[in-house]
């Protein structure tokens, strides 16, 4: 089994130092992945060697623990050998740093997270790769971690870019800690590990010890946080669903049945959520829609659609039950919730619901004790009887643990990965400045606190980022406050110990306090002086945080980060159109390497190999971290799940030949930007019509946002139209939004503004914005199609080269109105041979030629002439034969 195969290989460790050795080595044959070619260097130098960990593992080991990752094996990596060829032991050895010496402009040395050490599931050669010895300063920090590979690659894919003069095996951190895909892993285990019933039944024992009726399981963290450290994956620990959203709700009776009877498209969900007596529901929408249904077990869990006919949201279905609850029992439903993993928003609805539902509810009686338990986090008070009756309320459990951590055996630890200091090439502003200009806001809203919650918020403000401690986001576990006094960062010591972060936040005047120490101090601040104000942004903040801030001290509005964040600096668009180049050279690696391995080897590629290679790929380019999201490849029928995962072992894995589709939604943190993109491919001759003409029509809904200019200050929403016109038009549709923000460097999915049918999102789009572009279409059981470039927001007077360009014009400014218009970041072809051009437009025809030499201009300069990348990007950019397809078709 492949996640057990770090803690398997740990009890097998033998330790020594010696002087660093560099083995080349690969598989004798694609029919014998476990043979390897020995090539053995040891270090000249003692000085210039790594002090290694020494590493064996037997072969009973790899047999039984993880057999994949024999095959992943099959790379060259700096620093490693292969005792005997018929061995049953072998030893990776000290890891060289690896110099990238393809582009001139990119020489440099190695961060030490670059190191080309094999850490998990990514494999490429290194038979021409130039090494360079570690510093000492890099040697006392490197450590190594041989992270649980998802499955592992065929041996062919190993020769993948032998012809390429250098390449580096994908990482995920070279912390001492364990990797934050490696404890996701664990997490998942875990689910798997005890029934749906073992668990439901635990949780219903301590809800009662409790006396809640129900209890909520979010899918948050403190910091409400889309992705979220290990141990905060409850949700996904109770209903072995992992998908980023989604939150399961627990009761201890099933006397509310009827408050949960809604069309939910499931003939055999009338009877689910019955059994063990009570009830469980899980909420979650519709990118997931599929997947939950395919992970709850049905005997147990109820799939609650958000956004279907007649399903209810959370706060109303509550409300129902707690009218039902109280008709019954003559006393409220007590609903059982964690403050810190809660919005403050949340529970206002909540309570808001309540009120509005028990209006029309007749008093049973009067009662002296609002939940019958005595508790004394109950957040409402009984009202006299001439009032409408108290039918809910919500019981914050204050004092104890999470029900969920008191049945989670072996939960996993908070991590405390370090901080790094993100370079002011990359940032632009300092903190400093940062500080100054929020401080500036805080005078215009009269407060004298602002307390920031969100991680990337955080990472943002004081210029760090940090990896492992979410899976795929470069953010650390933390709170901050800025007073017109101080400046305070909440957070383990552990995160702030590198010398270069201590001096970093040294010269910006900030002081560091325990993490669990942010509500007490916001309590203080207040007490301090009565006239103290404290801004809080309660929609992106945890109710224990809010409630700690009365209303009349309570500046609740958006918090001046938000909008920084938002609008990228010069830098910063800098680094994000780079990090897109980088990402057009890696796409073009892969693409050939994939094209080749399909259409000229004539094999199938799992969808496990995909991910693995596309990640190697990006790991070769400079200033490559980690993947910005796991990937989505999903071949046929699994492109309809739109945010699938593949997995060794897995019963939805498929392999991709030339008789289906793949969807391949990818991206990269790289140390200066962010990349997100998705493109649909199909290596067959003869796609069916209906596919064809769908690709085409998500095609046109592309090119219609990206072609749009509009005003300033149009909200996102307005936009949606354009992107779904063409399928409108035959009747079809897709269930998520079309764009969401783009961090710098930072979180893939990032807010204020998005593109999306929903209203509800007002943020209006401004210049410097960074936002997705991804129509789509889902054919369940079929195909999944989706093409998704991130685009930069510009003024109008812009080029698309750089999306710089003359301010607004005079006119513009005397008539009060700027336009704005977008400029494409995303560098990667898009499948010509799929496009019915029957229904395309000759403007939409001009706008991919002229957006295929946009990508041949900046990609091709980063790749080797010659090379399968290099001539896969010239035939992808070619123009368009306009007649000769027509007359195909």
């Amino acid at each position: 089994m492949t996640t057990k195969f770090p803690r398997a290989a740990a009890a097998l460790l033998s330790s020594s130092p010696t002087a660093t050795t560099r083995s080349l080595f690969s598989p004798a044959s694609r029919n014998s992945p476990y043979q390897y070619n020995q090539h053995c260097h040891r270090s000249q130098s003692k000085k210039s060697s790594l002090a290694a960990v020494l590493f064996t593992v037997t072969a009973a080991a790899f047999a039984s623990s993880c057999p994949t990752l024999i095959r992943a094996f099959s790379i060259g990596v700096g620093g490693g050998t292969i005792t005997g060829k018929n061995s049953r032991r072998f030893a990776i050895v000290g890891a060289n740093y690896y110099q990238h010496h393809r582009y001139n402009h990119h020489q440099q040395q190695f961060h030490h997270r670059y190191h080309p050490l094999f850490l998990g599931g990514n494999h490429l050669p290194l038979s021409n790769a130039k090494f360079t010895s570690i510093t000492s300063t890099s040697q006392r920090r490197l450590s190594f971690l041989i992270a649980n590979t998802r499955g592992g690659a065929s041996s062919s894919s190993s020769s993948i870019i032998s012809s390429s003069s250098s390449s580096l095996a994908a990482t995920k951190s070279t912390t001492a800690t364990t990797s934050a895909a490696e404890m996701m892993d664990e997490v998942k285990a875990a689910a798997a590990s005890k029934t749906a019933q073992e668990k439901l039944t635990a949780m219903r024992q301590m809800m009662k010890e409790c006396n809640v009726d129900v209890y909520l399981i979010p899918s948050d963290d403190p910091h409400l946080s889309e992705y979220v450290p290990a141990a905060y994956m409850r949700r996904g620990y109770m209903t072995d669903f992992h998908g980023s959203a989604g939150t399961a709700l627990v009761t201890t009776t099933t006397t509310t049945a009827a408050a949960a009877d809604v069309n939910n498209d499931n003939e055999e969900e009338g009877e689910v959520a019955r059994e063990g007596g009570g009830e469980a529901y899980l909420w979650t929408d519709s990118r997931y829609h599929n997947e939950a249904s395919l992970r709850l077990d049905s005997h147990h869990w109820k799939l609650m659609k958000q956004g279907l006919p007649k399903v209810p949201s959370i706060t109303k279905f509550l409300a129902d039950m707690a009218v039902k609850h109280y008709q019954t029992f003559g006393r409220p439903l007590v609903v059982g919730l964690d403050a810190y993993v809660h919005s403050a928003a949340f529970a206002k609805e909540l309570k808001e619901a309540f009120d509005e539902a028990s209006k029309d509810v007749v008093v049973v009686n009067d009662l002296d004790d609002t939940n019958g338990s005595g508790a004394e986090n109950v957040v409402d008070a009984a009202p006299p009887s001439s009032s409408p009756p108290v039918i809910g309320v919500i019981d914050t459990l204050d004092g104890r643990p999470n029900i969920v951590d008191s049945i989670w055996e072996g939960r996993p630890a908070l991590p405390k990965n370090p901080f790094r200091v993100q370079p002011m090439e990359y940032a632009g502003m300092s903190v400093v400045d940062k500080v100054a200009k929020i401080r500036s806001e805080m005078k215009d809203k009269k407060a004298t606190l602002a307390v920031f919650s969100a991680l990337d918020d955080i990472a943002y403000l004081f210029n760090v980022r940090c990896m492992n401690d979410v899976e795929t986001c470069p953010v650390g576990i933390a709170y901050a406050t800025i007073s017109h006094e101080q400046v305070t960062l909440y957070c383990d010591e552990e995160k702030v110990k590198p010398t270069e972060v201590v001096e970093h936040l040294n010269s910006a005047d900030v002081t560091i306090q325990p993490y669990e120490n942010i509500v007490d101090d916001i309590r203080s601040h207040l007490a301090s002086d009565l006239r103290n104000k404290v801004w809080l942004d309660s929609s992106r903040s945890n109710y224990a945080l809010s409630r700690a801030i009365p209303t009349s001290a309570h500046v609740d509005a958006q918090n001046p980060i938000t909008p920084m964040k938002a609008c990228k600096n010069d830098a910063e668009m800098r680094g994000m159109r780079r990090a897109h180049i980088e990402d057009g050279a890696a796409m073009a690696e892969f693409m050939a390497w994939l094209e080749n391995a399909i259409v000229v080897e004539g094999r199938t590629v799992s969808e496990v190999e995909i991910d693995e290679v596309l990640t190697a790929c990006r790991a070769k380019r400079p200033g490559f971290m980690e993947v910005s999201f796991p990937t989505i490849a999903g071949v046929g029928s699994n492109g309809a799940i739109v945010h699938y995962r593949a997995a060794e072992g897995s019963d939805l894995l498929q392999y991709l030949d030339r008789t289906k589709p793949v969807l391949i939604d990818s991206g990269g943190q790289y140390e200066y930007g962010t990349t997100d993109v998705t493109r649909t491919w199909h290596f067959g001759e003869n796609p069916s019509d209906e596919f064809r003409d769908m690709y085409t029509r998500v095609l046109k809904g592309n090119i219609g946002v990206d072609t749009m200019i509009f005003p300033e200050n149009t909200p996102g929403f307005v936009l949606d139209v354009f992107a779904r016109k063409a399928l409108w038009e035959v009747g079809k549709d897709y269930g998520h939004g079309t764009g969401h923000g783009v961090g710098a460097a930072l979180n893939v999915h990032e807010g204020p503004h998005s593109i999306s049918p929903r209203w509800a999102n007002k943020e209006v789009l401004k210049k410097g914005m960074v936002t997705s572009n991804e129509p789509g279409f889902y054919d369940d059981g079929n195909f999944g199609i989706r093409i998704e470039n991130l685009l930069e927001i510009v003024d109008v007077a812009a080029n698309n080269e750089d999306g710089e360009g003359s301010p607004p014009s005079k006119k513009q400014k005397k008539e009060g109105k700027a336009f704005l218009k977008f400029a494409r970041l995303t560098q990667i072809p898009i499948q010509k041979s799929l496009i019915n051009l029957d229904i395309m437009t000759d403007a939409e025809l001009d706008w991919l030629d002229t957006y295929h030499d946009e990508v041949l201009q900046k990609v091709a300069p980063f790749l080797e002439e010659g090379t399968p990348a290099m001539k896969w990007l010239v035939k992808s950019c070619e123009k368009i034969e306009r007649n000769a397809m027509r007359n195909r078709r």
